[in-house]
């Protein structure tokens, strides 16, 4: 029985907690989390978490300043309300890409991110595909970063058969999750090189590998601006690759993304539910959207429990 624990949320993604909850057999904390009028973030916690084992699910994804914002403040909330122990669940960690200098006097956004979160009073961090995996190290407290590769495993092993598969990397930075994701499929492996121009913009240089002929499927931690994957798209197609799916964690999705997507050969871009999609995503047909909620909920139980949770790392 998971009597001593509580689960929040804010207005980020309100369906994946929900959804947790009910894969936990508990019901969601009873928490309100609104604005002033100035726009200052307001939390109320409406029952007792004295003693509680808390965890607030809170993806920092778009608007990334209010959502992370809600975390802190209901952090703070539980914090002051004498909780035993409080794990922050960012199923998307917003800044993330933000994790090194990249020309003089620039920041490290994501170092920062984690100090914030910290001070705040989380005990713990519970993440999912985190876009550099040094963020761990970024945190004095215990960190969990899981993958999401077992509940996008099992999409393709059901609905993409055959030999001729090939998964590919679209720039240097995620081979080791590509070829990861390749060996359980027992597919083959590509690379794109890619020379970024600016922020969320992408010139696709040469592609490393055998495409020609391949079911093609692009694997990356998340879709921004599209850019990236399109021109991928775009160059595969060109190098003989009979078609194109695309597969992420985190569908952001931002500006003319979707435009961008129903306008390329891609096939088909699988994402999961770390983040809701808006309004022009959900109506575009090409978006698969698969369910985190059991693996994060497994991993919960687990903290709970102080079990191992090694076995979900995979």
């Amino acid at each position: 029985m998971l009597e001593k624990i509580r689960v929040f949320t804010g207005n980020a993604n309100p369906a994946l907690a929900q959804k947790i909850c009910e894969n936990l057999g508990i019901s969601l904390g009873k928490a309100h989390v609104s604005a002033f009028s100035d726009g200052e973030t307001r939390v109320e916690i409406n029952e007792n978490v004295r003693g509680m084992d808390v965890f607030i699910i809170q993806p920092t994804c778009p608007p990334v300043n209010i959502t992370l914002m809600e975390l802190l403040v209901m952090i703070d909330a539980v914090r002051r309300s004498s909780a035993d122990r409080i794990t922050a669940v960012i199923p998307y960690y917003g800044y993330a890409r933000q994790d090194r200098k990249v020309a003089p006097r620039a920041p490290i956004s994501a170092k920062l991110v984690a100090d914030i979160i910290t001070k705040a009073g989380a005990n713990r961090v519970l993440a999912l595909d985190l876009h550099a995996g040094q963020i761990q190290g970024f945190f004095n407290i215990p960190v969990d970063n899981l993958f999401a590769t077992p509940v996008l495993l099992e999409y393709i092993k059901k609905n993409y058969r055959g030999e001729n598969i090939v998964t590919v990397s679209p720039d240097t930075g995620g081979v080791e999750r590509a070829r990861a994701f390749g060996k359980r499929l027992g597919a083959s492996l590509a690379i794109i090189d890619k020379r970024r121009e600016g922020p969320n913009e992408a010139q696709i240089m040469n592609i490393i590998g055998h495409v020609k002929g391949m079911q093609v499927i692009i694997l990356d931690d998340m879709i921004d601006t599209a850019g990236t994957v399109v021109q991928a798209a775009r160059a595969l197609t060109e190098a003989g690759a009979v078609a194109v799916t695309v597969c992420c964690t985190h569908p952001v999705l931002s500006g003319p993304a979707i435009e961008r997507i129903e306008q390329s050969g891609i096939k088909e871009v699988i994402v999961t539910d770390t983040i809701p999609l808006h309004a022009k995503a959900k109506a575009c047909d090409r978006i698969k959207v698969l369910s985190v909620s059991g693996l994060l909920s497994e991993a919960v139980r687990r903290i709970y429990y102080n079990d191992s949770v090694s076995s979900l790392f995979i």
